[in-house]
């Protein structure tokens, strides 16, 4: 599930260059450093996204699913997720006047003082046609089991969601601890 590496000129050890090929032979250069924290990382999760993007369970046999759609990253990382969305048609917006098509999202579900924060994000910005897509890695080390049952907890208050199968990812960037979820904002009840 590597891509392959590009050594950087600066510090070979420190920093590199991940390059991500797509489909149509085109690559993303993401240069990832050693240091600086989770923003200067081209996470697992946000690969596997990336070419889930691409595959046709989601993109379709005609013209991609993102082709003058409104995207709007979440994620750690250097924003390989966003930028491959661009690549793939999602269009360059400023402003939203109105709730994005779509929200994309990797490996945001890992620091437990940042959940409460992404998910009153998630509803501020989604509409009830938005379809958010979020990818993680499922962590059994220390605290993250219970940070991720937490999330889910606080998720289906205000959610719908539904795991992605994983023959339904990309075959060859895919893993058994990563996880794609198509999620929605619950349909409003009127009082009664």
């Amino acid at each position: 599930m590597e891509p392959s590496l590009e050594a950087s000129v600066e510090d070979p050890l420190e920093n590199f260059v991940r390059i991500l090929e797509k489909r149509d032979g085109t690559v993303l250069r993401l240069q990832q450093y050693g240091s600086g924290g989770v923003g200067c990382v081209v996470w697992d999760a946000a690969i596997v996204l990336c070419k889930y993007l691409e595959t046709p369970g989601f993109s379709g046999d005609g013209a991609h699913t993102l082709i003058r759609q409104s995207v709007l990253e979440l994620g750690s990382g250097t924003g390989a997720v966003g930028l491959m969305a661009a690549t793939l048609g999602g269009e360059e917006i400023e402003d939203f006047p109105s709730a994005p098509d779509y929200i994309l999202m990797a490996d945001c579900i890992y620091y437990e003082e940042s959940l409460e924060p992404l998910l009153k994000t998630l509803k501020d910005l989604s509409g009830s046609e938005t379809c958010i897509i979020c990818c993680y890695e499922q962590r059994t080390m220390g605290k993250n089991p219970e940070i991720e049952k937490k999330y889910f907890e606080l998720l289906q208050l205000d959610f719908d969601f539904e795991k992605i199968p994983l023959e339904k990812h990309d075959e060859e960037y895919r893993s058994e601890d990563i996880h794609i979820l198509y999620i929605r904002k619950k349909k409003s009840k009127f009082p009664s």
